[in-house]
């Protein structure tokens, strides 16, 4: 191996042990000593739920882990969002699972916790998956009420979504584990069935406190809510469960007589590795994000006996479009090429830029793939589309629109990675989260911005030194150096990777050997769900 790719070994593998670090931290949720107390009181904590819950710990896809990294601090924080979300098999079944962490905050709802319960409720929506929820949550945070409760997409979205869900026939199952208070009481009411753990479990819409100072009458919330109370009294609840265990063995019994859902008849076929040693990814993605590379080579590691079946490849070269197959499953790629390319009218074309020729491309290939019935799996490493008067007269941004137009109304499930830079409409144009990818995570390496930190930093200085000459205000040179560094910090900080998994700007931040695992699963649970017919509109020509 050469000395760039121990190089690049090195600073990626450093990159991914910082991963694993965070995500072992975050996965205690509210730390050691909640989780005893949790056990103190014959509970589970949300993890072992669902470990014992579904049928292999191993394959649970976990969505939106570094939800709420670096938020809330004012508050102390809210790891993973205080609740717990991903995609699983229950007795073969293939689901999504949504469960209170009651370390954190008493499973409170901050904002983002609503966001990720939207989430994980989209992807059952989408792809016409059965969703179980273990509630033990306090309801709302009180203190931020006001950014959870009343708009669109807040808190009383996810009671819509349950009656939505309903009518659309997907199956929803709740088990009742400890707290459900208020709205929050809907829920699992609205789930075609609700079980309650004794003791544990209580669901009201208001608490003993609170129905004290409302009514004036004294009553103990087991009385109140208890499990006893609403599997033999109100019938709210439909069976009670001496333990946690009992509880999601029951859920287990309902799963394993689930009829079989319909196939959308997407092509499979035995699965093989890579012929390329998956590991080598490491070392061929750079450590430095301004160093080309072959995009090829990354493709080689990452598809089934790395065979890759180019369309066009001597037409728009910066972006690679091509037939593969991932674990057996039929997919499209679309990925930009990091190497300078020349084209055959004898132009030189920068690596990571979308040019007219590659726009038009791309747009054709994913129009195909749609008439073909095949998955798309966009790989981001994409700096923009070309500037410029020679860029503008030649049309490109129509030839973008055209992208983006074949892009956006795409009826075959899309799955995005973002392996290095997502820029601009580029972000846009290679499926970014505003276009309903199915799934979207970033590797360690990814940078996802209006642009980079040095272009954006420079021009933010540049403002700010037009405005204070504006005022009259000459600014020295060691004083301007230290405003760029006061910008590029912030700046480089609102780029990573993990920013962007605060906010559910993507799903999670991923090993990339997990990548292959990961547009499999897609697919599987894709393969539940009907397409629409393909309508591209007007397109720009």
């Amino acid at each position: 191996m050469d000395i760039n790719f121990n190089k690049n070994e090195d600073a990626n593998k450093q990159l991914l042990y910082r991963l694993e670090e965070n995500a072992k931290r975050l996965k205690l949720g509210g730390g050691e000593k909640r989780i005893a107390a949790q056990h103190a009181k014959g509970k589970l904590c949300v993890r072992e739920r669902i470990d014992y819950l579904i049928d292999d710990p191993k394959d649970f896809l976990e969505i939106g882990l570094f939800v709420g990294e670096g938020m809330y601090t004012e508050q102390g924080g809210c790891p993973s969002g205080g609740v717990v979300t991903g995609i699983a098999k229950v007795q073969g079944r293939q689901c999504v699972v949504v469960a209170n962490d009651a370390t954190v905050k008493a499973g409170a709802w901050f904002p983002i916790t609503a966001k990720k319960n939207l989430r994980a409720q989209e992807v059952a929506m989408e792809n016409r998956l059965p969703i179980i929820y273990l509630v033990d949550s306090a309801g709302v945070y009180l203190p931020m009420q006001d950014e959870i409760f009343p708009d669109k997409e807040h808190f009383g979205r996810q009671f819509r979504n349950n009656a939505k869900m309903s009518a659309m026939g997907i199956v929803q199952i709740a088990a009742i584990m400890g707290s459900c208070v208020a709205g929050g009481a809907y829920l699992p009411i609205m789930s075609d069935e609700a079980m309650i753990v004794d003791k544990t479990g209580s669901i009201f819409l208001a608490g003993s406190y609170l129905v004290k100072a409302a009514i004036g009458e004294s009553i103990d919330n087991e009385t109140l809510g208890g499990a006893t109370t609403h599997c033999e009294i109100s019938g709210v609840t439909d069976n009670k469960y001496d333990t946690d265990e009992d509880c999601l063995d029951a859920i287990k019994r309902i799963f394993d007589k689930i009829g079989k859902p319909e196939e959308t008849g997407f092509d499979r076929v035995a699965a093989q590795l890579p012929k390329r040693t998956q590991e080598d990814v490491y070392g061929l993605f750079p450590s430095d994000r301004v160093k080309p590379y072959d995009m090829k080579e990354i493709i080689s590691c990452l598809v089934d006996d790395s065979d890759f079946d180019e369309y066009k490849p001597d037409y728009g070269q910066t972006l690679l479009c091509g037939y593969a197959r991932v674990d057996g499953w039929a997919v499209g790629i679309v990925a930009n090429q990091r190497e300078m390319v020349k084209t055959k009218k004898g132009e030189m074309q920068m690596g990571g830029v979308i040019y007219s020729d590659s726009a038009d491309k791309a747009a054709r290939f994913i129009m195909n793939c749609n008439q073909r019935k095949i998955p798309l799996v966009f790989l981001h490493d994409v700096s923009g589309f070309m500037v410029g008067s020679k860029a503008e007269h030649g049309g490109i941004i129509k030839d973008g629109a055209k992208m983006v137009n074949a892009m956006a109304n795409s009826v075959v499930p899309k799955f995005t990675f973002i392996l290095g830079n997502s820029y601009g409409a580029g972000n846009y144009a290679m499926c970014g989260k505003a276009y309903d990818p199915r799934l979207i995570y970033a590797w360690p390496t990814a940078q996802m911005a209006v642009m980079s930190g040095a272009a954006a930093s420079n021009t933010l200085l540049q403002i700010k030194m037009a405005s204070l000459k504006a005022k009259g205000e000459e600014v020295a040179e060691e004083e301007q150096q230290r405003f760029l560094k006061e910008i590029t910090d912030r700046y480089n900080e609102q780029l990573s990777p993990y920013y962007a998994a605060a906010r559910l700007w993507v799903d999670g931040i991923i090993d990339p050997l997990d990548t292959r695992r990961i547009i499999s699963t897609g697919i599987e649970a894709a393969n539940h769900a009907p397409l629409d017919k393909f309508n591209v509109g007007v397109i720009q020509t």
